[in-house]
């Protein structure tokens, strides 16, 4: 498909070289053509080829009741054209065409989130027969086949795991941040990450009916009905074309002159709409880049200061999206510390996913490790060691129950998140408690956003269990809580919440993809998951809240230049258009003039491009009032 940016390229550089041509053949003394001079002959012909297919694009505009910037500009280039004023409707053809240059350069490339998501899944995979593996591609599985999934593939097809054990990470399907253990009977979702382990499964469902090609087939349908948002430029267009038409329209009424009809048309050309916004968002962009936040459509930064609602992933988003350590409850005469030493001793040789909390906590203590004597490690049974003749037992409440009833009893109830149960010499010795915590500036940015940024509403729809988000979103008093929610769960409340107000919408994962596209304003957190950085209006690089802020900020600080840059140049042009209505200033003139204009426009555009720095307003504190 031809692009747009590529095509006014070569029409601006068509346009400026005839334009150029014309004014050296004044100076040499060429015959006329068809009663033309050769100059006048030129502009007219670069007028029709240039003119035309933009004159078309625009009355396709005018067909779906758009009344924009760009009508004026092509309404006093066709009149320029009736009236012989051939140099000013170049002219002014030329800052049409350079104002859609820059707004293709800003406007975000084609998404590509369909694209990243099939090329994210195998296209082989697995199956045994047998004692014989094959190869086959995905679509040839069919319900029932054994499918032979190696450490770190992504599975293929939704099933139960019926050989081996290990753990898969389904934190980007499912929202909940840690590694989910599987041994035979458990059951598996195709695009989960398989972890150090080979495991074989049963295929429960044939490719196109598993978890990860629903997800396609919602982002696909969130593309189709990705909402139709009015830029800026076209909202100020709208106004300021009646009102300048009508103006050019009463000059002429009043003095019979059609000339001065093109003169106030020309000046009224609002060409600090067409080329002052989009140079503001493109500084704007080139500033977020250097703060770590890519802006992948622009609209974003125009629609953020008008988002109400603002709706949060809580994995990965809210918090860190891992597990830490978060208490120790000792048993008999032990000690935290000596618990910790201990435990963190046998982590060291184990690849469970909670070892590396365990290991993070020790060594934020500067504890030493013991010598470890033995290890030994059963997949979905815990870890055993022994250090100085002691026997101890890393294991699950589940385990215990099994082995020993009479320790369990002791057990206290169980708490949201994850936990260890500690053994030492077959003794209860201690319980260890996981969780995913909230970010360091969590509670200070959410708090902030109703005061500083004017959100009426904030909510948290996440996949994780109830247990977990009811937990993180009492930290942060937030009241509309949506928990364990599918990704077309999600799609629907955010799209419910898009028809009441402009909204907001961060996730991280691809179970959050369709819910970014669907918002009016998606950011994704982190770039580790292409499909959801895909997704997104905006990325933040560097996973912190406050570059959030930054965003916003910069969002408003946007939002004001462009409304002075171009109020300011349409003042000027207003004035203009008065002396343009009473004969002092001719068509080529005005075109020369509005140029002027647009120098000053743009100079105050520019000044995004001098900043190094954006205000954030926002503390790293975890201080809740729950």
């Amino acid at each position: 498909m031809r692009s747009p940016l590529n095509w006014h390229i070569w029409i601006f550089v068509l346009l400026l070289f005839i334009l150029l041509v014309s004014v050296g053949i004044d100076f040499t003394n060429i015959g006329p053509i068809f009663s033309l001079s050769v100059s006048d002959f030129l502009l007219l012909l670069v007028i029709v080829i240039c003119g035309v297919p933009l004159l078309f694009e625009i009355f396709l505009k005018l067909l779906k009741r758009d009344l924009g910037a760009d009508f004026l500009a092509i309404l006093a280039v066709v009149t320029a054209t009736i009236l012989g004023q051939y140099l000013a409707g170049t002219i002014v053809l030329l800052m049409l065409v350079s104002g859609q240059i820059l707004e293709s350069y800003a406007i975000r490339r084609a998404s590509s989130v369909l694209l990243a998501l099939s090329k994210r899944m195998p296209s082989i995979a697995h199956r045994k027969i047998g004692k014989i593996m094959e190869e086959i591609s995905i679509d040839q599985i069919q319900v029932g086949d054994e499918i032979v999934i190696f450490p770190h593939e992504i599975c293929p097809v939704d099933g139960t795991v019926i050989e081996g054990s290990g753990s898969m990470d389904e934190s980007y399907l499912t929202g909940e941040p840690y590694f989910v253990p599987k041994v035979s009977g458990v059951a598996v979702l195709s695009g989960a990450i398989n972890g150090d382990n080979m495991i074989t499964i049963r295929a429960d469902k044939l490719p196109h009916d598993s978890r990860y090609a629903k997800i396609m087939k919602v982002m696909e349908e969130s593309e189709q009905k990705r909402p139709k948002i009015r830029r800026l430029g076209d909202q100020l267009g709208a106004i300021f074309a009646p009102l300048a038409l009508g103006g050019a329209l009463f000059s002429w009424a009043i003095s019979g002159d059609p000339i001065r009809f093109l003169a106030v048309l020309v000046i009224a050309t609002p060409c600090p709409l067409l080329i002052a916004i989009p140079i503001t968002i493109i500084s704007a962009i080139s500033l977020a880049a250097k703060r770590g936040i890519i802006i992948k459509d622009p609209v974003v930064l125009e629609r953020l200061p008008t988002c109400q609602t603002a709706i949060f992933d809580k994995t990965g988003t809210l918090t860190y999206g891992r597990a830490e350590l978060e208490s120790i409850i000792p048993f008999l005469d032990f000690t935290k510390e000596d618990i910790l030493k201990q435990v963190a001793s046998i982590e060291r040789f184990s690849k469970h996913p909670l070892s590396e909390a365990v290991l993070k906590a020790a060594k934020r203590l500067h504890l030493d490790f013991s010598h470890v004597d033995h290890v030994s490690e059963i997949p979905g049974e815990g870890l055993i060691g022994s250090i100085k003749e002691q026997k101890i037992e890393i294991t699950s409440r589940k385990n215990l129950f099994i082995k020993a009833p009479e320790q369990a009893v002791n057990l206290p109830p169980v708490a949201p998140g994850m936990e260890s149960i500690i053994l030492i010499n077959n003794e209860l010795a201690a319980v260890l408690r996981f969780r995913d915590t909230l970010r360091e500036e969590g509670y200070s940015f959410i708090s902030h956003l109703a005061p500083i940024h004017h959100f009426k509403k904030i909510m948290i729809v996440s996949g994780d269990r109830p247990s977990e988000v009811e937990y993180l979103a009492s930290q942060l008093n937030i009241k509309d809580v949506y928990a364990s929610q599918t990704p077309e769960e999600k799609v629907a409340l955010v799209r419910a919440e898009a028809n009441k107000a402009p909204t907001l919408f961060m996730g991280d994962g691809i179970n959050d993809a369709p819910a970014l596209t669907t918002a009016t304003v998606g950011i994704a957190f982190g770039n580790q998951n292409i499909i959801a950085t895909e997704a997104a209006g905006a990325v933040i690089l560097e996973s912190s809240l406050s570059k959030v802020d930054e965003l916003m900020h910069l969002s408003n600080l946007l939002r004001r230049t462009a409304l002075m840059s171009a109020g300011g140049g349409m003042f000027l042009s207003i004035v203009g258009m008065y002396f343009a209505g009473i004969g002092i200033i001719s068509p080529v003139a005005g075109a020369l003039l509005q140029e002027g204009i647009d120098v000053i426009a743009i100079l105050y555009a520019l000044q995004l491009t001098w900043r190094s720095k954006i205000f954030v307003d926002i503390k790293a504190s975890n201080t809740t009032t729950a």
